[in-house]
């Protein structure tokens, strides 16, 4: 895994995916006492940055393999990502989710052209499922985040924001990334690495579910207890991967962890004062930056929203947080 992969997603993806910018707020800087940018990947196909790393894997593959299908697990973000990324190609598509995914989700990658088989996150192991279903079906398994094509095509979210870093004159800065197997983390680091060192990469988790904070600290793989319960759930992962958690280990500063008090308020104030919709797990960046101030290095941060597929009714909940 390296930069160069991530340059040659970055080609296969250009006019395909969103350049999303870098937003900012003067009500967002007063609470968070210093200069906050966001990174607001609920605004990419699919509603978050997962359309990228889908679009990478399937393009990458050659045509006959492509043609067979490809199959993926995931909470629902990496589910879109990939039903669509298929959808585009002619591909044909299964996708793993847990049954307590968020019904949103669920119907938006049926919608999107993909089988879905369901399964319980707390007794079922989803990578069994998937792994039986490819080789039943002669499928090519795309992983949400141990997988070098789908981490160079998160990767190039990091161009992206080490490019705009520069063009804002920023020399330095905290990157806050919300992490689950870490994909996304890892390819951002790696190319902020390469194209602007003055940016430190920080993973972002929510409480009870901090399995890369420990990992990092303890420098090993951590895994979790509790494999569901959390209103984070596009982040909830058992561990860090085997692929991306040295490059985390090597590159990133230590983890963070926030509440998830703190995620829904976060999701009220980018609606506020962004008119951003984030789901819970793509605030926990925000909400790091705006409340947990005291554990950054640098007076200029910047922020992933990581993805905005959120119910109605877990979207009122975060808007009641500011009444």
């Amino acid at each position: 895994m390296n930069i160069d992969m991530i340059r040659e997603a970055a080609t296969r993806l250009a006019g395909h995916a969103r350049h999303t910018p870098l937003l900012s707020s003067p009500f967002l800087d007063e609470i968070a006492g210093r200069r906050v940018l966001i990174k607001p990947e609920c605004l990419q196909h699919t509603g978050s940055f997962k359309f990228r790393g889908g679009w990478s894997a399937v393009s990458a593959l050659d045509p006959e393999t492509r043609e067979r299908g490809v199959i993926a697990y995931s909470s629902g973000n990496h589910a879109q990502g990939v039903a669509y990324a298929a959808q585009l190609h002619g591909a044909p598509s299964v996708i793993v989710m847990p049954s307590d995914a968020p019904a949103l989700k669920i119907r938006n990658t049926r919608a999107l052209g993909a089988e879905v088989v369901l399964y319980d996150r707390a007794t079922d192991s989803r990578e069994e499922i998937g792994g039986r279903i490819a080789e039943e079906r002669g499928l090519t398994l795309i992983r949400p985040y141990d997988e070098p094509e789908v981490i160079a095509g998160q990767g190039t979210c990091g161009l992206e924001i080490a490019a705009d870093a520069k063009a804002c004159e920023i020399d330095e800065a905290d990157v806050l990334v919300c992490c689950g197997g870490g994909g996304l983390t890892s390819g951002i680091a790696l190319a902020c690495a390469a194209d602007h060192p003055g940016l430190t990469v920080r993973t972002v988790e929510p409480e009870g579910f901090d399995d890369v904070k420990r990992s990092l600290e303890s420098g090993t793989i951590q895994t979790n207890d509790r494999r569901d319960g959390s209103i984070c759930d596009a982040i909830i992962t058992p561990a860090p991967g085997d692929l991306t958690f040295p490059i985390m280990a090597r590159l990133c500063g230590p983890g963070l962890t926030v509440t998830e008090e703190e995620a829904l308020r976060a999701m009220g104030h980018a609606f506020q004062r962004l008119k951003l919709v984030a789901e819970p797990g793509g605030a926990v960046a925000l909400a790091a930056a705006l409340f947990h101030g005291d554990q950054l290095n640098h007076d200029t941060v910047i922020v992933t929203i990581t993805g905005g597929n959120v119910d109605a009714a877990m979207f009122k909940k975060a808007l009641d947080t500011l009444s």
